[in-house]
């Protein structure tokens, strides 16, 4: 139990085990950071998504939308990021994973970008040629979307390794 020493002396805050929690969590498993950087990246195009369409938080309508193709920022390509960045910082720059690690994300940012918009495009020429089955036309995504993904993780990361 918390006990005075002076006048001035405030009681401990409630908050600071949890960061520390958080924060030897972190420092101990390391690579829980792209995993984060994830679901905020997730939450945050959810977010700006319903701000978009001019929805409501409280309609329910973005519990749908988590997990979709598409939209700013590109939360597979936050997730990349942020894994490279972790496996840098771990095992350095010039290790064989970093390197395995970059041409992954090389490979998950080309088709955020190139291949996913090619098979949407097609799903748009399906959807008007046939009648019986609606196939998704948003699955890729901007370079933008992509470039915001990019920055969303990795400042994200940043900030998750700054707290470990």
């Amino acid at each position: 139990m918390w006990q005075p020493n002076s006048v001035h002396q405030q009681p401990p805050s409630p908050i600071l085990p949890t960061m520390h929690f958080i924060a030897s969590l972190l420092r101990e498993y390391l690579f829980l950071i792209p995993v984060v950087v994830m679901i905020l990246s997730e939450l945050t195009k959810v977010g700006i998504d319903t701000l978009r369409r001019h929805e409501r938080f409280s309609e329910g309508h973005w519990l749908g939308r988590l997990f979709h193709p598409g939209g700013m920022p590109s939360t597979h390509s936050a997730f990349v990021t942020s894994l490279i960045i972790v496996v840098g910082r771990k095992l350095g720059v010039n290790s064989t994973e970093f390197a395995i690690a970059f041409v992954f994300a090389a490979i998950v940012w080309y088709d955020a970008i190139s291949v996913r918009r090619a098979v949407g495009a097609q799903a748009q020429i399906l959807n008007r040629l046939q009648r019986w089955k609606h196939f998704t036309e948003r699955l890729g995504h901007s370079f933008l979307e992509v470039l915001g993904g990019i920055a969303f993780g990795a400042l994200v990361t940043m900030l998750g390794i700054w707290l470990s």
